[in-house]
């Protein structure tokens, strides 16, 4: 059987209440997205027209870049299934049913399942996996020529069917023509009163339609998430996955179990990532650089051989060039660092332009917070190798030029020419003897 055009649809309408939580299960954050999105980004690596994600009413407009089908009331899958057939108006071929809990399913599965509902010319092909402890999952029955004969919900199985390893994934290929009809004719004759998308599967096969089983070889592929264990389960499935394909493109990566790396994140051979980071968003960190232990990154662009310290916050917006360091408790926002320019050490660095080979002192902190209301934030820009005092504030806008010195202590409110020294602090006053009068009138 040659292949067919392809549509996949996205079940995404539940509240997941297991979740305990107020946001449906399917758009809890994981790993930089939300959960359904996996599964969306998933299913679009197989290029189906047209992809379309069924949500209840009240997320219609939580989605962008997919075909949208509401499911009105919560009446079970089928039901949901069956809501996206207006999408599919006219469409003939395979579709592709998806659970949109599932995120640690990957394309090559995918497509290893495609494979063998067209070799076998199948009206359905059931994705299924086995479990030690099947739980709540639907059983795979089988015949004793193996092939399908059902699939049974957990709470309607007999003891010897409750007894079978192999379940259900909730993940199916249909051929459109059989689909519809097959919907159609479920009923809520069960422990839920629900509509059933496996009802469908079972009565395909009384009917004497090819239906075939596609087992996949890891069931950590195709486990969905229904509670916060398994959210946070699927997390380090997903964690694994985007250090191990970083590490064996050339990153270092120290301690891959307790480093998070969201998978828009991009690194150049030969960084290295300390133990305990988070590098997050659109954050790239180039060849040579090492960032860590203790930082977080997000959207942060980290430059080639540039150090990133213990207990590091780089912000959106950041830049530090090549060379450039950013060490312990210091904070960068939406601020451009210049080359082997350094940042050593309990500064706050926001709003601000910083060029080359300057060196940022102890305590430094730009005041960029407007008190106006409707005035945007000022930027603070300091030049080419200027060095800063311990303890230097800089009220923004101000612009510090190239080669100057700015004592310690200083608050910095007016613009500082190249090549000056600034100071702006209350000059010292010492009292000799104040102590030792105090305690004698005291006594």
């Amino acid at each position: 059987m040659t292949e067919r055009p392809l549509a996949a649809v996205i079940l995404a309408a539940g509240l997941g209440t297991r979740m305990r939580s107020e946001t449906p299960k399917h758009l809890h954050p994981l790993l930089g997205r939300r959960l359904v999105d996996w599964v969306i980004e998933a299913g679009r690596a197989l290029g189906p027209d047209p992809l379309v994600v069924v949500t209840s009413p009240d997320h219609a407009d939580v989605f962008e870049g997919v075909e949208v089908a509401i499911q009105a009331e919560p009446r079970g899958t089928g039901d949901a299934a069956a809501a996206a057939r207006a999408s599919l108006e006219g469409f003939q071929g395979s579709v592709l049913v998806l659970t949109g809990d599932c995120a640690t399913i990957t394309p090559g599965l995918l497509g290893d399942l495609l494979a063998t509902h067209h070799s076998a010319q199948a009206a359905s092909t059931v994705l299924s996996f086995e479990l030690d402890d099947p739980g709540a999952y639907g059983r795979i029955v089988r015949g004793v020529d193996g092939s399908l004969q059902a699939i049974v919900e957990a709470r309607d199985a007999s003891d010897a069917e409750l007894a079978l390893h192999e379940v259900n994934s909730s993940i199916y290929v249909f051929e459109a023509e059989q689909l519809w009809p097959a919907l159609e004719r479920l009923r809520s004759n069960n422990d839920q009163g629900e509509l059933y998308l496996t009802d469908t599967v079972r009565d395909l096969v009384r009917e004497g339609e090819a239906v075939a089983v596609h087992m996949a070889p890891d069931s950590q592929e195709v486990e969905g998430v229904n509670t916060r264990v398994e959210l946070a389960a699927a997390a380090a499935v997903l964690r694994d996955r985007i250090n191990r394909e970083h590490m064996l493109a050339g990153a270092t990566i120290v301690d891959p179990a307790n480093t998070w790396i969201e998978p828009d994140v991009q690194l150049e051979p030969d960084c290295t990532i300390q133990p305990f980071t988070m590098l997050s968003g659109s954050t790239k960190v180039a060849r040579g650089a090492s960032v860590g232990p203790h930082a977080v990154a997000v959207d942060t662009e980290i430059g080639e051989g540039a150090l990133v310290g213990p207990f590091c916050y780089l912000r959106p917006g950041t830049v530090l060039g090549a060379g450039a360091k950013a060490g312990t408790f210091v904070e960068i926002k939406n601020s451009r660092i210049g080359e082997r320019t350094k940042v050593p050490h309990l500064s706050y660095m926001g709003d601000a332009d910083i060029g080359d080979d300057t060196n940022v002192a102890a305590g430094n902190i730009t005041v960029n917070f407007s008190h106006e209301e409707g005035k945007a934030k000022g930027r603070t820009t300091i030049g080419d190798n200027v060095r800063t005092g311990v303890h230097n504030a800089f009220v923004a806008p101000v612009e510090i030029g190239d080669d100057a010195w700015i004592g310690a202590g200083s608050v910095i409110t007016e613009d500082v020419p190249p090549e000056s020294l600034a100071i702006a602090r209350q000059r010292q006053v010492t009292k000799e003897g104040y102590v030792r009068e105090k305690r004698e009138r005291d006594d």
